[in-house]
């Protein structure tokens, strides 16, 4: 019994010590849940502040916005009390503004028209566009190329598929594209194109070729014959012409240019005949 006497006061400190070591972590622990709650709290209170600015902002724009509308309906308020009113202005002066105001709405009508044949003109392209991707989807990307410039459709098939060097003979590898091609544009006849051949800068004269002229025309034509005989496109939607070397798409200095410029294209030109319409007088 003696022997246990002393060891309880030593008992009762380590109790104690075991007590304050987990009082002193759960403070800690407190103490970073509430330094993350302030952090937390800083934090909102910055993006509430700068909603209240935004909304603040956007008021104001409604407020300008509906001043700026008020003072509109007031004016064509007073423009048509004015027009009513002859005793404040002529009946001269009354005739002039309202046939004005017709005109103003005779063109608001004639751009529109415009507007509508714009859009439906890049429908169109974009309908041929996926159509003729669709038809060549495999073929490779760097011997055809379909692609619309300031609204004009362009079909780009490289000199190594059509023909052999210096030839104007289409290779029977061509063939095959062309068929692709003529499929859809039979598809639409109501369009028009033209056939351009395009060579590289070295000069070439040979039996049956005097020049780059020459070269990049007999490789129109041949191309246009194909479209017209093999695959039965109507000829006067055709136009073949050679462009010769004056039309490269890059540098010819090198072998890689040079291979780049010598092209066939085929130019979907665009149906100006509506513009026409819309410009000709209404009766």
């Amino acid at each position: 019994m003696n022997i246990l006497k002393p060891r309880l006061p030593i008992l009762f400190v380590i109790v104690l010590m075991l007590s304050s070591c987990v009082s002193s972590k759960k403070y800690k622990k407190m103490e970073t849940a509430r330094m993350d709650t302030e952090v937390k709290f800083k934090t909102c209170e910055e993006e509430l502040s700068l909603l209240r600015g935004r909304g603040d902002s956007l008021k104001n724009s409604l407020d300008a916005l509906s001043r700026e509308n008020t003072f509109l309906k007031e004016n064509q308020t007073t423009v048509l009390s004015q027009l009513e009113n002859l005793n404040v202005l002529s009946q001269s002066q009354a005739e002039s503004v309202k046939k004005s105001l017709e005109r103003l709405g005779e063109r608001d009508n004639y751009i529109r028209g415009l507007q509508s044949a714009l859009a439906r003109k890049d429908s169109l392209n974009l309908a041929l566009i996926m159509n003729l991707k669709g038809a060549l989807k495999d073929v490779n990307d760097e011997d055809v190329q379909v692609k619309v410039e300031k609204g004009v459709v362009y079909i780009s098939i490289s000199d190594k598929m059509l023909f052999s060097s210096g030839s104007a003979t289409v290779t029977q590898k061509a063939r095959v594209v062309l068929e692709k091609v003529a499929t859809v544009l039979n598809s639409k006849p109501e369009i028009e194109f033209i056939v351009e051949g395009h060579t590289d800068s070295i000069p070439i004269r040979t039996d049956c070729i005097d020049d780059n002229w020459d070269l990049s025309v007999k490789r129109a034509t041949s191309v246009t014959r194909i479209l017209q005989k093999d695959y039965k496109i109507d000829p006067k939607r055709i136009t073949a012409a050679g462009r010769s070397y004056y039309m490269p798409l890059v540098s010819n200095d090198t072998a890689a240019g040079r291979a780049s410029n010598r092209r066939t294209r085929i130019v979907i030109q665009p149906m100006l005949d509506q513009f026409f319409e819309l410009l000709e007088p209404k009766e």
